[in-house]
């Protein structure tokens, strides 16, 4: 059972780190320095792509696209 739980949290933060990176490369690297659509690096989008995935990122991403129309 012990095992089951460490493996959960294992990759509960591999989702997370992999997650916070591409937020990092995509508000660096993809989108304008002025653009409205960057996703903040904090707790709320740590959880979200740490419980999501990359289907997180694309979800926050979404939120703030919907958020300027």
């Amino acid at each position: 059972m012990g095992n089951k739980a460490l493996s959960a949290v294992v990759k509960f933060f591999v989702r997370a780190v992999v997650g916070m990176a591409l937020i990092f490369f995509i508000n660096q690297y993809v989108l304008p320095s002025d653009s409205s659509i960057n996703v903040g690096m904090n707790a709320v989008s740590f959880l979200t792509s740490g419980s999501l995935g990359i289907p997180g990122v694309g979800l926050l991403y979404g939120i703030m696209w919907y958020q300027i129309l």
